[in-house]
């Protein structure tokens, strides 16, 4: 018979993929990287712990309390302790005589203790011959008289019992429904603090990092992953000190019952921690799986919904589909196979505990039967009365047994869940590992003002040490001028005028303004002195002004008149029905192509700066607009240093100078006329394959 397939896909998932090193020494570290994030909330942590562990403790002892005036007064009629009636506030009436006169003296020479005792427990007082005292028998018996409560007090310590608890109620229930609107509020401050230094970070590693990566994958660490400082607090720090102060509780009580019971429950722990040593690395495994898993689902559906437009026009729905499927099965399998682990250790643990409880209950009946005495005995007579083995010691001792049995099987669940936890946590601090390649000087200089230049000298770079992309490019352009970069596609165009904003630094070489190295100066400072006009027009769902003035939130409305104008942008914004406050949709998706990128322009000419590039500027526009904006751009770029990375011939010619990059180097500088003279030239050849290009097109 074959083997049923989710059988052998759950067998195969626990052997695929590596063993994550979740030691105690790593999983210790991981926990103290938490600090700097929880550090702003510690006094709102200490409050939250203060008020749990107290709140727990006062209802342990409130229903311990409870049970016995419950269970052993109201019901049965025996008189209160002392302590029981001054929380009811009630008279030495209804206190019994023979616990109230022997609180004075030392409990091992408590006699009348010990008569009352033996009298409960069905005992005879003997003298050292073994002779019983006939004498004794009526003065105990007159003493089980006085310690009953009549009908009328049983009565009012009901009532008063009642209220207690009403009264209780509320105020319990006003504070833990405040709490875990309190808890929260922590718990997402902290997660707050930790997104908010994974995209600082994200945003500070340079392009060549996020060339490499998946968009995706950094949106689930960010949003998922880093949500485990949560569950740390909560599973890993907050829920065990809970659990375990629970069971060294528990255990205590139980122990005072009998320490036989407290014995027999550390037994039963042993196998339960077998059992969980031996499912903890299939646990991890699963748990690293289905993270990855997940992170790639992601991807695919950024991926998918960011090429939407693609994945229509080429009718790629059904492809696009099915890998959508396979990702999302992977990612449910892997999901599942790790809950399946946790579920089965789970129940293997429920099983020992509920035997445990089990035997328990047998020994506890056997002894009521026999009204054997509770280790108790006579120290806790002024607070409680089990004395003897009866209902309410056996509801109280089973009740916490039967607790005990929980709290191993939520050490274990929480012991399951810090596994997924530290293996999330350990992928959420990955990224804050990634040490910023583009980073500022420790004694920053001042960006040149004003600038006269900007130089790039025997500059190499590379996005890895096997791809080379420039191999010592030099160039030169002046204040006043126009330079435009042409080279074929993947002639690493780009890439020079990223450096240039310091997205990327030289591998060698030096990228100079004024003859000042831009590693000199702050990141923050060459990007404020840097406008772009990029070729794909991102634009928002926000107003027209907005959109422009997107990268200077400051700028006035003349000032986003005046570049919108420049851009050749103005007149199709007022014809517009709100003029500049109308409201664009998403991704400008109410505007042409052509219109998006004049305001795509008109963003970077808000800004003013001494250096302006514009990566295929007028790509979507029409001949007679683009003649319109470059003449703009010419009288508004005086004494600025303009850069254009075009492959339209028409715009090309426009500008001052021409540098043609090919092979990672800028092998022919000057002007259009200059670079069309030389024979056999890379421009020229570029020229004529362009024109022919145009001619096949227009023919």
């Amino acid at each position: 018979m074959s083997e049923p397939a989710i059988i052998k896909g759950y067998r195969q998932a626990g052997q695929l993929g590596a063993l994550p090193d979740v030691s105690f020494s790593k999983m210790f570290r991981l926990a103290l990287r938490t600090w700097p994030f929880m550090r702003p909330m510690l006094k709102h942590l200490i409050l939250l712990g203060v008020v749990t562990i107290t709140g727990s403790a006062v209802a342990l002892v409130a229903f311990i309390i409870n049970a016995d005036i419950f269970g052993n007064k109201v019901l049965v009629g025996n008189k209160l302790q002392p302590m029981q009636a001054t929380i009811l506030f009630l008279d030495e009436s209804y206190v019994d005589p023979s616990i109230s006169n022997s609180l004075g003296q030392d409990l091992g020479e408590q006699l009348g203790v010990s008569k009352l005792l033996g009298n409960i427990t069905g005992g005879k007082s003997k003298d050292g011959k073994g002779e019983e005292i006939e004498s004794e028998k009526k003065i105990n018996s007159a003493e089980a008289e006085s310690s009953q409560l009549s009908r009328d007090q049983r009565k009012v310590v009901r009532n008063r019992l009642v209220i207690y608890s009403i009264i209780s109620g509320i105020l319990g229930g006003i504070i833990w429904l405040l709490i875990p609107y309190y808890n929260m509020w922590i718990w997402q401050s902290i997660n707050q603090n930790l997104r908010v230094a994974m995209i600082e970070r994200a945003e500070s590693l340079s392009l060549k990092y996020h060339d490499n990566a998946r968009v995706g994958d950094a949106i689930f660490r960010v949003y998922q992953d880093s949500a485990q400082i949560i569950n740390l607090l909560q599973a890993g720090i907050m829920t065990p000190i809970a659990t375990l102060y629970g069971v060294i509780m528990g255990l205590a009580i139980v122990a005072a019952f009998d320490p036989l019971f407290a014995l027999t429950i550390i037994i039963a722990g042993t196998p339960m921690a077998f059992l969980t040593i031996w499912f903890t690395p299939r646990i991890r495994r699963q748990s690293l799986n289905n993270r990855k898993a997940n992170s790639d689902l992601t991807s695919r559906l950024q991926e998918v919904f960011s090429s939407i437009k693609i994945v229509k026009a080429n009718r790629s729905e059904r492809r696009v589909l099915d890998r959508f499927n396979e990702d999302s099965y992977r990612a449910l399998d892997a999901a599942y196979f790790l809950r399946m682990d946790m579920a089965l250790l789970t129940v293997l643990v429920a099983v020992i505990g509920g035997a445990t409880l089990l035997f328990c209950e047998y020994v506890m009946v056997s002894w009521i039967v026999i009204e054997r005495e509770t280790f108790f005995g006579a120290w806790a007579v002024a607070l409680i009365g089990f004395m003897v083995w009866n209902l309410g010691a056996y509801n109280i001792a089973v009740g916490r047994v039967n607790g005990l049995a929980q709290s191993g099987r939520e050490l274990v669940a929480i012991w399951n869940r810090m596994q997924d936890m530290f293996i999330g946590l350990e992928r959420a601090f990955f990224l804050l590992d990634l040490e910023p390649e583009v980073i500022d000087p420790d004694d920053p200089k001042d960006f040149p003002q004003p600038i006269k230049s900007v130089s790039w000298r025997n500059v190499k770079f590379g996005y890895n040490s096997q791809q080379q992309i420039l191999d010592g490019i030099d160039l030169q352009a002046h204040s006043g001028t126009v330079t435009a970069i042409v080279g074929g596609t993947g002639a690493g165009k780009s890439t020079v005028m990223s450096m240039l904003l310091r997205l990327y630094d030289p591998d060698k070489g030096q990228i100079l303004v004024n003859d000042l190295d831009l590693k000199q100066m702050t990141i923050d400072d060459v990007r404020g002195n840097i406008a772009i006009a990029l070729q794909k027009n991102v634009l928002f769902a926000d107003t027209v002004a907005k959109n422009i003035s997107y990268s200077k939130s400051d700028a006035t409305r003349q000032q986003i008149e005046d570049a919108a104008k420049v851009a050749c942008a103005d007149e199709f914004i007022r014809s517009m029905s709100k003029g500049y406050d109308t409201e664009l949709g998403e991704r400008g998706g109410k505007l042409s192509a052509g219109q998006r990128q004049r305001l795509s322009i008109a963003r970077a000419l808000v800004r003013d700066t001494p250096i302006l590039i514009l990566d295929e500027p007028t790509a979507s526009l029409d001949a007679k607009t683009e003649h319109n904006v470059l003449n703009n751009l010419s009288d508004w770029g005086r004494g600025k240093i303009i850069f254009l990375i075009t492959h339209r011939l028409s715009t090309i010619r426009n500008a001052d100078h021409i540098a043609f990059l090919e092979k990672g180097k800028f092998v022919e500088y000057g002007k259009h006329e200059e670079l069309m003279e030389i024979k056999n030239g890379r421009y020229r050849g570029f020229v004529l394959s362009e024109l022919d290009s145009s001619s096949s097109e227009v023919s």
